[in-house]
């Protein structure tokens, strides 16, 4: 079931703020499943990530989430000449708007040929484990809008594994394997069977009920997706206390200033300052991207 933003249900008065119905052994299996259909390539895909990490951070309880490569959503044509001009004018637009930066002029200097390989590895890395196909995805997502990488590669996602202590004998093995390559195929037949047609598009099911789920396709205000998720449980649940911010960083390792600020409910400038403090600290060091600014944690003194 799709609904545009003014068809979200609305909330109902038979709601309460209490997670009571929800026992410990209900959440031992988490009662929603969400499935988001990203294209790595897309920027669109790339500004949604604030607002998972947000979701995770004070909801992960509730949910599981399950991304689904979605590549063939955002063709390389290169049969258009003016191709790479028309995506580096999307990126720019895109970094400037969502303040998740991603450098157009990768389009002009390196322009990515196949998003085939991409979509592989990815498949590769979640061999290894649910964690590691989700880190290899964000590292490759870094490589290619902070770094202008140009991730389809093979070098450059053997790098990218490397770099997250995945198994590089088995990535390499995988990369081009028939299990990949059937895992592929399973995300494009959920692609077709929830006539998913653009990119980032997120479905939400209550497993512990047969009702239809909920798509949201595109980016919107993170309200919206809490909307839908109180929706699904049928009241309203608090959110999480935040962690420290030692340990958020510590656990993602780089972070955008926007992706803090959504989650700590923080002004860009109240985000950039506490980063500033970590970065004294010796914990934090800043990385010089073209928009806005992201943050690699360094370790503890």
């Amino acid at each position: 079931m799709s609904w545009n933003h003014d068809e979200l249900p609305g909330r109902d008065s038979t709601r309460t703020n209490t997670s009571s119905k929800y026992s410990y052994f209900n959440l031992i299996k988490k009662p929603v499943e969400i499935y988001v259909f990203i294209d790595p390539l897309c920027p669109e895909c790339w500004a949604l990530e604030p607002y998972l990490k947000k979701l995770e951070v004070e909801f992960g309880r509730f949910f599981t989430l399950r991304p689904i490569i979605s590549s063939n959503l955002y063709p390389l044509d290169k049969g258009a000449f003016d191709r790479p001009k028309k995506l580096h004018e999307i990126w720019e637009k895109t970094a400037k708007r969502t303040g998740m930066s991603c450098d157009g002029d990768l389009w002009l200097e390196n322009p990515i040929q196949s998003s085939w390989v991409i979509s592989l590895a990815i498949k590769a890395a979640e061999l290894q484990g649910k964690r590691a196909g989700r880190r290899f995805l964000r590292k490759i997502q870094e490589y290619l809008f902070l770094k202008k990488k140009d991730i389809s590669e093979e070098s450059v996602l053997i790098e990218c594994a490397e770099e997250i202590n995945l198994d590089l004998d088995e990535f390499k093995n995988d990369l081009f394997s028939s299990t990949a390559k059937k895992a592929l195929q399973c995300d494009l037949k959920l692609l077709e069977e929830m006539d998913v047609d653009y990119v980032p598009t997120i479905v939400f099911f209550n497993q512990l009920t047969n009702e239809d789920g909920i798509k949201i396709s595109g980016l919107y205000p993170y309200d919206i997706y809490i909307q839908v998720l109180y929706d699904l449980l049928r009241q309203e649940v608090e959110p999480a206390n935040k962690p420290p911010l030692e340990d958020f960083l510590a656990f993602h390792k780089v972070v955008a200033c926007k992706e803090v600020a959504v989650v700590y409910d923080w002004p860009l400038s109240k985000a950039k300052k506490e980063m500033k403090k970590l970065q004294l600290k010796q914990i934090a060091r800043e990385i010089s991207v073209k928009y806005g600014s992201f943050w690699k944690f360094i370790g503890e003194t």
